[in-house]
């Protein structure tokens, strides 16, 4: 995209944004005095604005962008390790749903994908759909065999939409680059890619057939986890045909206790299952929210979850993988010492940085969280600070690593809201 032709929506991009007085976001930099002076004689997005976090303020800002600039916040909200706390939380609050597109556009959509009528491979497609989202849909139907299955059928010309958008943001990556007295730590234009690389997975349907196949097999003989089938001859780049299950959202407390679940032992096998995923896999769901965990509401005292939503999985390089889990050893222990050694021999911070430094840092963060009870400690929140502080020595984490946070973070907040008294430490 060149700058000409992006200039109509590079606009309403800057004018949002100083509608909703985002412009304290370049605090500091050349541009910020302009920007200023423009913000003034804007109408502000709001009459509370004032009282509205900046947080807030940047999550509405995205959601009235729309759904590819929520994505991107989504995206944006898990590298804790380059976000201050309170935007990575707002950004967290994002929610991927917009209108659904017409069920005959859909139809239409999956039979050209499917080479024929849908009566040639439904017995029955419903054609409002059971939810919409920013990349696609989903469709319940019945096969000719009397299957129940959910169709996801990918948004006509999405995939146009995001390559524009995408193009956009390495406009804006590359202002900020240039601009902002931070930018070397930030590294806009790599996390720009990062959701590019992300973006384009998730409009690929057979990618993430693969992945619930694969994850499925993981944990074929596993009672605590189930796999929806993939069926793979109404499975395509735009569709995707997997088995329909039932099931409670994970956080919906009322109703799991309703059917009589066992919130405890639920957020034990949460946590036990994050780190099977990881440790003895090497292959984890990256979007473990609670949208995309659910519990089968028949599985009781022995409960049993239910992933959906494969889009996004993860995997560490063995090199990775193994730092690791030297690191959440180190860390049991409280071993800084080790833990900088690590940091120093994985590559992740420059082998110039001296190791008593980085302990001493390593020791500031940690200790505050020791002093409390085990079971009051978060791994997950002890591990983002311990990369917000190694940032400051030139941290390098590829982003499988930030993905293994987000993840972390979800399972572990996920776990306490089940169960408030859960150690998380003992059940690591």
């Amino acid at each position: 995209m060149s700058a000409f032709t992006a200039t109509p929506r590079l606009a309403r991009v800057l004018i949002v944004a100083l509608r909703w007085r985002l412009h304290e976001f370049a605090a500091g930099t050349r541009i910020y005095r302009p920007l200023a002076l423009l913000a003034a004689i804007l109408p502000r997005a709001r009459r509370d604005l004032n009282t509205l976090p900046r947080g807030e303020r940047l999550r509405l800002a995205f959601t009235q962008l729309g759904p590819i600039f929520v994505k991107f916040g989504q995206v944006l909200s898990t590298r804790r390790d380059l976000l201050p706390g309170d935007l990575a939380e707002a950004l967290a609050k994002l929610r991927d749903r917009v209108e659904p597109f017409p069920g005959d556009q859909a139809r239409k959509m999956i039979e050209r994908e499917l080479g024929g009528p849908l009566q040639q491979f439904f017995q029955h497609f419903e054609e409002i759909p059971l939810a919409s989202a920013s990349v696609a849909q989903v469709h319940a139907a019945t096969l000719l065999d009397g299957h129940e299955v959910v169709v996801k059928v990918l948004r006509p010309g999405i995939g146009t939409r995001i390559q524009r958008d995408i193009a956009l943001l390495h406009i804006l990556g590359g202002l900020v680059q240039r601009y902002h007295p931070h930018a070397d730590k930030v590294r806009p234009l790599d996390v720009v890619a990062e959701i590019e690389k992300t973006l384009e997975h998730e409009l690929n349907l057979q990618r993430e057939a693969a992945n619930a196949s694969l994850l499925r097999r993981n944990f074929s003989n596993s009672p605590d986890l189930y796999v929806p089938k993939v069926f793979w001859d109404l499975t395509r780049q735009s569709v995707l045909t997997l088995e329909r299950v039932h099931g409670i959202p994970a956080d919906d407390i009322k109703a799991l206790d309703a059917v009589g679940i066992d919130r405890r032992v639920l957020a034990i096998k949460g946590v036990r299952l994050f780190y099977e995923q990881v440790f003895r896999d090497n292959f984890f769901h990256a979007d473990a929210h609670p949208g995309n965990i659910w519990v089968d509401p028949d599985s009781g005292t022995e409960p049993r979850f239910i992933a959906l939503d494969f889009g996004i999985m993860g995997s560490l390089p063995q090199d990775d993988q193994y730092w690791l889990a030297e690191n959440f050893l180190a860390l049991f222990e409280q071993d800084y010492r080790r833990i900088a050694e690590l940091h120093l021999a994985s590559g992740w911070i420059p082998s110039s940085v001296r190791v008593d430094e980085l302990e001493a840092a390593t020791r500031t963060v940690c200790e505050p969280y020791f002093s409390r009870p085990l079971s009051q400690i978060s791994i997950a929140e002890v591990t983002v600070k311990l990369f917000q502080t190694a940032r400051q020595y030139q941290l390098t984490l590829q982003p499988q690593l930030i993905l293994l946070q987000k993840t972390l973070l979800n399972i572990e907040g996920l776990g306490r809201q089940l169960d408030p008294d859960i150690d998380i430490w003992a059940v690591a």
